[in-house]
């Protein structure tokens, strides 16, 4: 054993054996996915002309996974050697693993033309969905015998929250393989069809015995976090993490019924009295967005049905021309039982109304029998409109509801998260089609704040039971029992 420089821990070693083309291991922290993505890399340096890859979003976040690698890789391999200018090892036969970053979406275009047997991404949730994919095309043999494949780790939260999550979190359940299908189209006339899978390897500090041995403590800092930071860093909980700009959604299956604590419900028949209501968003090369809204006697709205112009490619709009557009909007509000007959109120992007020496995007759509007004474009006034709309009263009602068939809402709105750089908005680098049209719809609409409240499992204090004990007087074996208990309520 002496000369054993790493060895995996059980759930390493699950996400190191898996034999799929993509895996994703992680969703809490504490799990060691850094230390299995370093040495996942060093499988094929045997190999002269492989070539790895190891991505983190910009270069500073990189020096954790170089540190790790000279600890691990001197000693592994003796002669192998580390360039730092390149920021590339070399190893004894040819083989190289090379540290990259990709800071500005421009900056994939560094990979162009290069080829690596394994790419890593590490915290993959940093990175959008075009330059995961623009990555993934550079997953290509250098030589005969090599595997290719992709491994990342993830933790909830960042710009490429919403996509990570389609992709592995809710595609299948946990350590289940999800096949996707791709059929080839050859210049001759030849059609073959071909599978890919992927996977999703869940860990958490609960699994890293190495660290909770060497820092029983690491679970008591996770444990008095925020709300947000904590269910997602302990417990790896997709829907709620730190920056979530919406984060008073709450989407409970249990509660689609009685409505209440759940902001996503049941379809019902819509009563012939509430009025109805249309909001649209332009998008070509992005998706455009529509949703309709029913409006009830006390003034709450219910998104009822929505129309959004994507591909299965997340935020890839369909390239409809707008004639297209809003025939189909039409066809849909002249056979669908909820609308057909009904005074429909539309508002939309003041853009739209823009004739750029041209007919307007709007003249269009009244060409279709489809009217609009111009919406309030003001984005912070509009963004409190969702909070107050969101807030639950005492009794666990909100002003806003979103019938569980709207799917393109349900997965982009929660998932939006703040900017950076402007505080109080949010990152318009996500996927905000739907939020800009529902925006303008409850501009259209403005209520006042009320007191909002949190169901009791959000409100309660997952430390409770030490608040009368002073630090000093917690031992190891009392503080880690009781985190135990903690962890067994939250889960």
């Amino acid at each position: 054993m002496d000369n054993v420089v790493w060895q995996p821990q059980p759930r390493q070693l699950e996400f190191m054996s898996r034999p799929e083309d993509e895996a994703l291991y992680g969703g809490a922290a504490g799990g060691g996915k850094s230390d299995a993505l370093v040495i996942e890399a060093t499988r094929q340096v045997g190999i002269p002309y492989y070539k790895g890859l190891i991505l983190r979003k910009t270069y500073p976040q990189l020096t954790e996974l170089i540190e790790k690698s000279q600890r691990y890789y001197s000693a592994a391999f003796p002669g192998a050697t580390y360039n730092d200018s390149k920021h590339t090892w070399t190893f004894p036969g040819g083989a190289k693993i090379v540290f990259g970053s990709m800071q500005h979406a421009k900056d994939k275009l560094n990979y162009q033309g290069k080829a690596f047997d394994f790419i890593a991404f590490d915290e993959l949730t940093h990175f959008t969905y075009e330059e995961y994919v623009y990555l993934k095309s550079r997953n290509r043999p250098n030589g005969p015998g090599t595997r290719c494949y992709i491994r990342s780790t993830a933790n909830p939260g960042g710009i490429g929250h919403a996509w990570v999550k389609d992709r592995f979190i809710t595609a299948a359940a946990p350590m289940t393989t999800v096949w996707e299908k791709a059929v080839v189209q050859y210049p001759g006339g030849g059609v073959e069809t071909r599978w890919s899978s992927r996977i999703f390897v869940p860990s958490s500090v609960f699994d890293n015995k190495i660290l909770l041995d060497n820092d029983p403590d690491y679970l008591a800092r996770l444990a008095t976090m925020p709300e947000a930071e904590r269910k997602a860093l302990l417990y790896g909980d997709w829907d709620s993490y730190s920056g979530q700009y919406f984060s008073e959604w709450r989407d409970k299956p249990e509660h689609y019924a009685d409505r209440r604590w759940t902001h996503v419900i049941d379809p019902f028949e819509i009563p012939s009295g509430w009025r109805i209501y249309r909001s649209f968003d332009w998008g070509y090369r992005k998706p455009f967005s529509c949703g309709w809204w029913a409006v009830d006697y006390d003034g709450v709205v219910y998104r009822i049905l929505e129309l959004y112009g994507c591909t299965s490619t997340p935020n890839d709009g369909v390239r409809w021309n707008a004639d297209q557009v809003f025939r189909e909007i039409r066809r849909i509000e002249t056979e669908h039982p909820w609308l057909r007959g009904k005074n429909i109120q539309g508002v939309a992007d003041p853009a739209i109304f823009s004739a750029d020496g041209g007919e307007s995007i709007a003249e269009t759509a009244k060409k279709c029998r489809v009217h609009f007004s111009p919406g309030d474009h003001q984005r912070i006034p509009g963004w409190l409109q969702m909070h107050y709309r969101l807030a639950f009263d005492e009794n666990g009602f909100p002003m806003m509801y979103v019938f569980k068939n709207c799917k393109a809402f349900i997965r982009t709105v929660p998932t939006l998260i703040f900017d950076e750089h402007k505080v109080e908005d949010l990152d318009t680098e996500g996927e905000d089609h739907v939020a800009d049209e529902s925006r303008y719809f409850l501009m259209s609409r403005p209520i006042k704040p009320r007191a909002a409240a949190k169901p009791d499992e959000y409100s309660k204090n997952p430390l409770s039971i030490f608040l009368d004990v002073k630090r000093e007087d917690l031992t190891r074996p009392t503080a880690r029992v009781g985190l135990e208990i903690i962890s067994e309520d939250e889960t």
